[in-house]
């Protein structure tokens, strides 16, 4: 079981309980939107027919999103 704070500075982790590990690459951050209601419903709806979840869905939008546009560093 884990214990999750909201990222902040002066206070970011996670409090690790029952002798458990971290994983490698973990979701320890959160984001807040805010978005239509309607629109909100229609998504997570249309994710649980599709099998998945929203938070899926969103952390795969924001890793293409960021690999789409992260600059080109050359050496």
């Amino acid at each position: 079981m884990y214990i999750h704070f909201i990222a902040l500075p002066y206070l970011q982790g996670t409090i690790m309980l029952e002798g458990k590990k971290d994983k490698a690459g973990k979701k320890d951050s959160q984001l807040l939107i805010r978005i239509n209601s309607s629109e909100r419903n229609e998504f997570v709806s249309l994710c649980e027919d599709l099998d998945t979840s929203a938070a899926r869905e969103l952390r795969k939008f924001i890793r293409s999103f960021i690999k789409k546009h992260k600059p080109v560093v050359s050496n």
